[in-house]
């Protein structure tokens, strides 16, 4: 991950839905749960959340329905106004911006694909994906090739002309990613993209959004109730829960140490040798002998190594660098269940 100025932080943000939101967040006293603040008639849609997301990172946020993640999200670029905290992208105070620059920065940086495809129906693909580039005002030539570009870089080449009704649910989502890449956003807000799919499109579609971002390498906040997408996505993950962010780790730090009793929950049916990869339990400091393993590797995939081989510690690097070293008993555990 880079070292450089994270592209959003926000600091104890608060969205309280209510009459007085302000009012009844200055008195609020620090003991008061979710439900204490439901029966007096106010909810706590983001409590008190500080996170920050680095150039190029993946954090995805999940939880439960009503747990806030898409709210926190909204927050992020504005479309929610917060009613305490400060949210800062590349450092600039968007809670500071007039109406005219939020616009404006919204346009220039930010991306956003939601569940509900949101295409036009009387437009074909190309004008679909060149729609956002024609509300900029950029010319007809312009907007075409660009529209074009990223149709090709989604894999729907020959389908130009064709109109939404005449795609499948995963071919739409496709269109509206591509509508969102014409921009050319920095940061990429997708909530929920592809909970509408069927579970084979689905798992092609997280497969193509792996490979645009190994492409793109854009910084991407992701909204996901399912765990394994989750799992498999994330270089971050963030457990909402009423609001409140619960743990937010790298996926192998929260299937093996869960923060709460909640997250616990959310992780005990993980098969964490899928999981669980070799930069997660490899030790800063502590050396090893014989042939690495890359910190890529998943448990499960070292399964056959870790049985046959007798070493106490096995060195594992990151692009051809040394990072440290796993414990094998450590790795077995993980792989036999025994937590």
């Amino acid at each position: 991950m880079s070292s450089e100025r994270p592209v959003i932080s926000c600091k104890n943000i608060w969205k309280v839905f209510g009459t007085d939101p302000e009012g009844y967040l200055a008195k609020l006293p620090p003991d008061m749960t979710f439900d204490d603040m439901r029966e007096d008639g106010y909810i706590a849609g983001v409590k008190d959340v500080s996170l920050d997301v680095n150039k190029g990172e993946m954090l995805v946020i999940m939880g439960l329905s009503g747990s806030g993640k898409s709210t926190l999200v909204r927050c992020f670029s504005r479309l929610h106004e917060i009613t305490s905290g400060t949210i800062e992208i590349e450092g600039q105070d968007i809670m500071s911006l007039a109406e005219k620059d939020l616009i404006d920065l919204r346009r220039s940086k930010m991306g956003m694909v939601f569940q509900s495809f949101g295409l036009l129906p009387h437009r074909s693909v190309l004008d679909n994906v060149a729609f956002p580039l024609e509300m900029r005002g950029q010319d007809k030539h312009t907007r075409r090739e660009r529209a074009l570009e990223v149709i090709k870089l989604v894999g729907l080449e020959g389908r130009e002309d064709f109109f939404p009704r005449e795609l499948s649910g995963g071919q739409q989502q496709r269109v509206g990613i591509a509508r969102s890449l014409a921009i050319e956003p920095d940061i990429w807000f997708l909530d929920e993209p592809f909970s509408a799919l069927d579970p084979l499109i689905r798992k092609e579609m997280q497969d193509e959004f792996l490979r645009l971002q190994q492409l793109l390498n854009k910084t991407i906040v992701f909204i996901t109730h399912d765990f394994d997408e989750a799992l498999r996505l994330a270089d971050r993950i963030a457990i909402m829960k009423d609001g409140a962010i619960e743990q937010c780790d790298t996926p192998d730090k929260i299937v093996l140490k869960p923060a709460t009793e909640y997250v616990r929950k959310f992780t005990e049916d993980v098969d964490k040798a899928r999981v669980v990869r070799a930069g997660g339990l490899a030790e800063v400091g502590q050396t090893g002998i014989g042939d690495p393993v890359d910190a890529s590797q998943t448990v499960r995939k070292m399964a056959r190594m870790l049985v046959d081989d007798t070493r106490d510690f096995i060195p594992v690097t990151r692009a051809g660098k040394p990072i440290g070293a796993l414990s094998r008993a450590e790795a077995l555990d993980v792989l036999l269940g025994d937590q």
